[in-house]
């Protein structure tokens, strides 16, 4: 933590508030490195670190067990897979993250499922065992890495194709969230395929970027970029990396610096307004994203940045109009409301001061909806119950939240 900290030089408040982002989507190792950064850095003289401290410890926790779950599903899936010692990283990784003794137990049962496994896998003394390419994989990981690629432009489809067994491991490993794997994978194919205008790069600076290696990114990016400098993904990754390193004159500079044909689509206005938004000039961006509604029309992704801003600028009425209005285009073209979208109209709601039934009701069909933050929902629940008067639903979502906790060991 040390380096991160040094080198996002952020005060506790920014890491948690970035904390909160990753955790919104899902990305549980990047918001634990936020939370963990938040609490390294409060000053344990300050006032309000009795206040602070316990609810950051909580944020943290509940990312580790987010993370640890995650984490065993996918050893799971590699044991299936046979990959048993890719397995076995992971459930060691969540017997270290989680506090939860039922998953705690559950890891330990399948690590000695694993050493029963791999002892019955070893070959016999003096026979030596070649594996083919062909039996690299099995089926459900070559029908993996093939759809994966079929989501790509026919060029850099055939690309990932042709780059050999090292890339194909790197690539379903950081598909799989699991990014020390991917870049000790990648980093041989990189080794093996030395073509200058090869996309492995791209592959192994996102396994950089998930692992806090930020100059290292930056350096592969920059690299790829200089041979291919109309593929938005660079940008978008070397953007991440400068934010990360607080950059921002960098990144509008790269952005700048972007051909004509890129500056014309939704994705090059979001990086704009994400770098004004990381830059902390909110305003700014506010005015990026309505100028782009007044000229292209309505987007669900340049909402969302509109709705960021107005809440991080403090003007919570707006976002909270924006979220409503993109809920209501969803049920409007029959889609599935993004959960993101109404947990936050929910949350600025609640903030407002918002204790209706209708608020009750959306946290109860997002304690439905979002099981690993079930507790936090319950306790919104309790709260706004308790608002209403009705002390004993209050006291029994109060209960269940306790039993929750108590289940997961949490203190």
């Amino acid at each position: 933590m040390g380096l991160l900290k040094s080198i996002l030089g952020q005060n506790p408040a920014k890491c948690e508030k970035k904390g909160d982002e990753f955790f919104s989507r899902s990305e549980w190792g990047r918001a634990k490195l936020e939370y963990e950064n938040a609490l390294n850095q409060m000053d344990r003289r300050s006032p309000g670190y009795l206040r602070d401290e316990p609810r950051l410890q909580k944020k943290l926790n509940q990312a580790k067990e987010s993370l640890a779950s995650k984490h065993r599903q996918t050893g799971e899936e590699l044991m299936e897979t046979k990959h048993y010692e890719e397995a076995r990283e992971l459930f060691e990784l969540v017997k270290d993250l989680s506090r939860d003794r039922d998953l705690i137990a559950d890891v330990e049962q399948r690590l000695k499922e694993l050493e029963d496994l791999s002892s019955k896998d070893l070959p016999m003394e003096g026979y030596e065992v070649s594996v083919s390419e062909e039996e690299f994989f099995d089926g459900q990981d070559e029908e993996m890495f093939t759809a994966l690629c079929g989501t790509l432009p026919e060029d850099v489809r055939d690309a990932y194709l042709s780059y050999g067994e090292e890339f194909k491991a790197g690539y379903l490993a950081l598909n799989r969230g699991e990014f020390r794997i991917a870049a000790d994978a990648l980093s041989r194919a990189m080794e093996r395929n030395s073509s200058l205008d090869s996309f492995i790069p791209l592959e192994m600076a996102s396994a950089c970027l998930n692992l806090g290696q930020y100059d290292e990114a930056r350096h592969l990016l920059e690299g790829f970029l200089s041979y291919h400098p109309d593929a938005l993904p660079g940008y978008q990754l070397l953007c991440e990396a400068f934010w990360a390193m607080g950059s921002f004159d960098q990144a509008e500079k790269l952005l700048d610096d972007c051909p004509g044909e890129l500056k014309e689509s939704v994705a090059f206005f979001l990086l704009r307004g994400e770098t004004l938004f990381q830059a902390e000039r909110y305003g700014e961006a506010i005015s990026l994203y309505r100028d782009f509604t007044t000229e292209y029309g309505w987007s669900n992704e340049i909402m969302k940045g509109l709705a960021k801003a107005y809440e991080a600028s403090g003007n919570l009425k707006n976002a909270q109009g924006i979220y409503s209005s993109i809920m209501d285009q969803c049920t409007s073209c029959h889609s599935r409301v993004d959960l993101f979208v109404k947990r936050k109209f929910a949350d600025i709601s609640f903030d407002l001061g918002q204790r209706t039934t209708p608020m009750l009701e959306m946290y109860l069909s997002l304690a439905r909806e979002d099981s690993p933050n079930v507790s936090f929902y319950y306790q919104r629940v309790s709260e706004i119950y308790s608002s209403q008067g009705n002390e004993v639903e209050a006291r029994r979502f109060q209960g269940f939240v306790r039993q929750i906790q108590e289940g997961k060991g949490r203190v």
